[in-house]
């Protein structure tokens, strides 16, 4: 099947966002992923289980059935009940996989498609984009949290500060090219 490059972008991108979440659980104990800072505020952990709520709901069947699906539950993804690091990550690429294995297969007459979301409809396009920027804020607080959790133990997932510098003159070192700025990630 033919692939756009936004189709192609746009799994890039997810899977960018699901490299963060999984480098932030390699450097947090199980514990930390349950730790909340203040009362109502929402740990790592619970955090992790909406986004497992809102993938499987958006994802499951979603070109023929609306995103939000009648058996979520989604007042109960914020209450923690994970028992273990191992069963928040199960969750967690349960979710991700759940959300590939929909994309994937998608190609460029797929795009204008008409899908559903609590009865509102969007074009593929606009849903992928609706559930990329969903997810993207969602993974910017985990990681958030994993920083403030692990302070100055914390190993940067981007470029670390005082290191731009460097960085971009290894960029700009180079020919110019075309690729996805995760290839050399």
């Amino acid at each position: 099947m033919m692939k756009t490059s936004y189709l192609e972008s746009a799994i890039r991108q997810f899977e960018y966002y699901k490299s963060l979440g999984d480098k932030t659980f390699d450097q947090l104990q199980f514990e930390e992923l349950q730790k909340e800072f203040a009362k109502d505020s929402n740990s790592i952990a619970i955090i992790v289980k909406h986004l497992v709520g809102n993938m499987l709901s958006r994802w499951t069947d979603f070109l023929t059935e609306d995103g939000e699906k009648t058996w979520r539950q989604r007042d109960s993804e914020f209450i923690d009940t994970f028992h273990s690091k191992d069963d928040i990550i199960t969750n967690w690429n349960k979710g991700w996989n759940c959300l590939f294995g929909a994309i994937r297969p998608l190609n460029d007459n797929d795009l204008e498609r008409i899908i559903y979301i609590r009865n509102q409809g969007h074009t593929i396009t606009e849903a992928i984009n609706r559930q990329l920027c969903h997810y993207a804020y969602h993974v910017g607080q985990i990681v958030f949290i994993g920083k403030l959790i692990k302070g100055e133990e914390w190993k940067s997932l981007s470029i670390p500060k005082g290191d731009s510098s460097k960085y971009n003159q290894e960029k700009f070192s180079k020919a110019k090219d075309r690729g996805h700025f995760t290839d050399k990630l």
